[in-house]
């Protein structure tokens, strides 16, 4: 289902007419747990007719540049956050307020790297209303870190001429040779969307690994780019893709994993998969 990208998405989902995405705010810098807010799932789960049991688990992996605050004795400290919220939770976060959230750190004492990590876990948990899992990388680990690349044969240098940019799952019917059953992982770096609400570009690349009938990777490039003016937040993009290969490519097994550019010192990695759990979490020359 497109979406207009010039209509009101307040209209659309009252829920999102209390964000502060969009929206001048001043900058809190003392721990203000409260600046959280959630985006319900259902409300993007309902527009693509998913229902309980979900037909995938997952996680939305974020990576949170930009971590400050003060030790027991005042000092400034510096890390990395890796946050992983289950896809199972009620609500994603959305990444403005996570933004704003992390600022409020910054002048904000904790005992300890482990004190800090409870509370984001505790805090993100609770606006989340689910697990989320924290990880904090300190300086002292920074050298660990690596670029990589996704996994999988890259479909980019395909030679099409493109002139439609409008959503649309209509490339990939018929786009399945039932003849050849294969199991391949692909994926490309033109993934682009635009936010719900702001319509900011987002920029990402997606990794798509399954098992079934053979996708022409024709069809599978052009309905990709076919997001390019779509509105809607990543991780909704991602099930939308999984939905859609799922259902019109009818995938026996299927991984989409989507890495997009950061934004505000986040990037959002949302993984979804019937049959596997997320390994690659190495960051992206973009990122």
């Amino acid at each position: 289902m497109s979406q207009n990208p010039h209509s009101d998405p307040y209209q659309q989902a009252p829920e999102l007419a209390e964000l502060t995405l969009g929206k001048s705010v001043s900058y809190q810098q003392h721990y203000a747990p409260e600046l959280l807010q959630p985006v319900p799932r259902k409300l993007n789960r309902d527009a693509i007719a998913l229902a309980e049991p979900l037909p995938f688990h997952g996680t939305d992996l974020w990576t949170a540049y930009e971590l400050s605050w003060l030790n027991h004795k005042g000092k400034p400290m510096v890390a990395l956050a890796e946050v992983e919220i289950d896809a199972f939770s009620q609500n994603l976060i959305e990444s403005k307020s996570f933004k704003l959230y992390l600022n409020s750190l910054n002048q904000t004492q904790f005992e300890s790297v482990e004190a800090l990590q409870h509370v984001l876990s505790k805090d993100l948990s609770r606006c989340a209303d689910g697990q989320v899992k924290v990880t904090i990388i300190e300086p002292k680990q920074f050298s660990n870190q690596r670029v990589g690349e996704l996994p999988g044969h890259c479909i980019d240098d395909l030679d099409i001429e493109v002139s439609d940019y409008a959503f649309s799952r209509d490339w990939l019917l018929d786009s399945t040779d039932d003849k050849q059953i294969v199991a391949e992982t692909l994926n490309s770096n033109l993934l682009k969307s635009n936010c719900l609400i702001t319509s900011q570009p987002d920029w990402g690349s997606v990794m798509i690994r399954y098992q079934g009938p053979k996708i022409n990777r024709e069809s599978l490039l052009r309905y990709l780019i076919s997001f390019r003016q779509h509105n809607e937040f990543h991780e909704q993009c991602v099930e939308r893709i999984f939905t859609d290969l799922k259902q019109l490519c009818h995938c026996t097994k299927l991984t989409v994993y989507a890495r997009y550019t950061r934004r505000g010192g986040l990037d959002i990695n949302p993984f979804r998969s019937d049959f596997e759990q997320l390994q690659e979490k190495h960051r992206l020359a973009r990122q």
